[in-house]
């Protein structure tokens, strides 16, 4: 079933969410990853002090995660939110249900066992966005905060729109590409063809895999894919939902079920797609500036904040006030802590502890007793060249 767009301008919506599943398995499940050729197919005190006043609030329910008006003078997108863990609560089943990537809800909450919250503990949900630099069409993907952005074609009258959802990318050694390209063909319940490198890498663990995956529950590309003017680079599904939001593909970009198959339907052939690598985000909100900070990807460590400073001045320089400051020591903060929300950067702005204590204090809606759905396949028919 797919789960409806998050974003405050829908109502809650309870999702249909995966059952726990113990880390072990999710290891295991990371090494499967499927990219090639497709067929058409048939927190430490502080952080715990600093939520206080959300946590005593009266829960309300959870915005939508997914879509957002977009105001043009702003470059933010969302609400940050906060939860209490119950005992069978892992973040797995957050992600899921609240529209988030694994690795997005780690760095937000990192003195929170993601295998073993615990009964009563606070979960921050870090759905507020800023948007990556790039212009607002087509589909951007950030390879850094592991989230796709997609901006439809502007309708006259009514008012532009982002939709946004985790992805999980390519793991160590098998990085997704940056640059500019397109989707190029779109298949339902595809054929994985199985590249020979990936063939190699799981012959050498003694996990052979055959020529090619047919559609059904064991194949890794889902039952639907974007295919990319990038050769061998796929959007795709995915029949291992728990690793969306790390790194864990052989370089294709994997959604939620629910995410690629709404997606897919509105998504169509020829649509621009960039592919950048942002984990530094600068953004106005109105009359402030926020800085919102992921950790870097292994391979761009040395030189992620190298741009920073000149970026720094110019947003100052922008809000039109000689007189407003950049609080220094919160950027530096900030870029410690990679906490993967928003913060004010202004003297006298919210910081962190702020931030969070302002939080909006979300009801619990993980559902374990309702069975996840598992779309049918149709029988193979012809093929489509990659």
């Amino acid at each position: 079933m797919r789960r409806a767009p998050r974003g405050n301008v829908l109502p809650a919506v309870v999702p249909d969410p995966l059952r726990p599943i113990l880390a072990l398995l999710l290891a295991a499940a990371t090494l499967l990853a499927g990219c090639g050729t497709v067929g058409q197919g048939a927190g430490d005190a502080s952080a715990v002090d600093a939520t206080q006043d959300a946590v005593s609030a009266e829960p309300q329910p959870p915005l939508d995660a997914n879509l957002f008006v977009l105001d043009p003078n702003r470059g933010v997108v969302g609400e940050l939110q906060v939860t209490v863990a119950r005992e069978e609560d892992t973040f797995v089943e957050f992600a899921r249900t609240y529209g988030l990537g694994f690795d997005e809800l780690a760095a937000a909450n990192p003195e929170v066992d993601p295998w073993l919250p615990g009964a009563g503990t606070t979960i921050v949900l870090p759905t507020r966005f800023l948007l990556p630099r790039a212009p607002r069409e087509g589909i951007v993907l950030n390879v850094a905060t592991k989230r796709l952005f997609f901006f439809p074609p502007a309708v006259p009258g009514v008012p532009a729109i982002v939709q946004t959802y985790p992805i999980g990318i390519g793991r160590t050694g098998w990085s997704t590409p940056t640059g500019e390209t397109s989707v190029t063909g779109k298949a339902r319940d595809p054929v994985w063809y199985v590249p020979a490198s990936v063939r190699e890498e799981h012959a050498a663990m003694d996990d052979p895999l055959p020529a090619q995956v047919p559609p059904g529950p064991d194949n890794p590309l889902g039952n639907r894919v974007l295919q990319l003017g990038l050769p061998g680079y796929l959007i795709h599904g995915t029949n291992k939902p728990a690793g969306v939001g790390m790194r864990v593909s052989h370089g294709c970009v994997r959604l939620f079920p629910e995410d690629i198959e709404y997606l897919f339907d509105q998504v169509p052939t020829g649509t621009p797609v960039r592919i950048v690598n942002q984990p530094v985000l600068l953004a106005r909100d109105d009359v402030d500036l926020l800085l919102e900070v992921h950790p870097p990807l292994e391979e761009s460590a040395d030189s992620w904040v190298d741009d920073l400073p000149p970026r720094l001045e110019r947003a100052r320089a922008s809000l039109g006030d000689s007189e407003v400051a950049i609080d220094s020591s919160r950027v530096d903060d900030i870029l410690a802590q990679a906490r993967g929300f928003p913060v004010s950067i202004l003297a006298g702005g919210k910081d962190t502890a702020a931030q969070l204590r302002g939080a909006r204090r979300v009801e619990n809606v993980i559902v374990y007793e309702q069975p996840i759905e598992v779309a049918g396949y149709e029988q193979p028919a012809e093929v489509i060249a990659p």
